[in-house]
Formats: structure tokens, C-alpha cells, sequence
């Protein structure tokens, strides 16, 4: 199976307190606002990209994020209905490659381009298991 280019997925959210950029805070001192955080938002273009690879999967397979080109050019509040989107626009060898926004009731807060490829899943965790290190 391969996917048709414009074929698209959407996914949604509702922000809450542990998805703001405040609740990356981690150091004394250190403060963000009480808004949609940008690697949130960027995750759940992710997700929508990942939605359209899901029937390409084999057995052991799973999608990963390769590159993204990301934008975020509006706040979104607390409380606030996000949806994302992606639309399939081709591939260029083992990436498959999608347009990405979201939106919130104001409309566009971000946008840009993500690839995926597909790998299987005890590859890829083997490779990250040698780059454990010491601790």
C-alpha cells in the first residue's frame, strides 16, 4: 500500500497545564508562559503525520520523525481546543514527507514541514541502547 498524495489526518488536544511552556521550567528562577508549548505543539503534528503511516506498517514496524521545518507564530492558552493537521506530499526515498499546521479558535499558531521514515521497532532501540553511555 502507498499513500496518495494530499491524503490527509487530523488530530486534537486540549491545552492543559502540564503541556504549557511554563512546565518546562526546571531550574530556580527559570519561567515560561502559561501557554501551548512549541515542542507540545510539535509533537502532535507528529502524531497526525504518524496517523497516515499507520496502514503502511508491518509487523514490528513503527514511524519515526526524521526532520521538521517548524514555525510557531501564535500563543494558545490553557483551556484552549488545538487541532493538527497533516497532508501527505510526497517522498523522497525513505522519507515520507507532510505539510503540518495547527489551530486553535483564533486560527493558524503554527506550521511548517516533517518527514518520517518507517523502521522496525527493536532496530531503532537497539541503536539508542548503545548510546547510553555511563552514567
Amino acid at each position: 500500500m502507498e499513500l496518495s498524495e494530499q491524503t490527509s489526518a487530523s488530530v486534537e488536544l486540549i491545552v492543559a497545564a502540564e503541556m504549557t511552556a511554563a512546565a518546562y521550567a526546571r531550574r530556580p528562577g527559570e519561567r515560561y508562559p502559561n501557554v501551548l508549548a512549541t515542542p507540545v505543539m510539535i509533537g502532535e503534528m507528529e502524531r497526525a503525520a504518524a496517523a497516515l503511516l499507520q496502514p503502511l506498517l508491518g509487523e514490528g514496524q513503527l514511524s519515526v520523525g526524521a526532520k521538521t521545518d517548524i514555525s510557531h507564530f501564535a500563543p494558545t492558552p490553557i483551556g484552549a481546543l488545538v487541532r493538527t493537521h497533516a497532508r501527505f506530499v510526497g517522498r523522497e526515498g525513505v522519507l515520507y514527507w507532510f505539510e503540518v499546521w495547527s489551530e486553535d479558535p483564533g486560527g493558524t499558531i503554527g506550521k511548517g514541514r516533517h518527514a518520517r521514515a518507517i523502521v522496525a521497532a527493536t532496530s531503532i532501540e537497539e541503536k539508542a541502547a548503545t548510546r547510553r553511555g555511563s552514567p
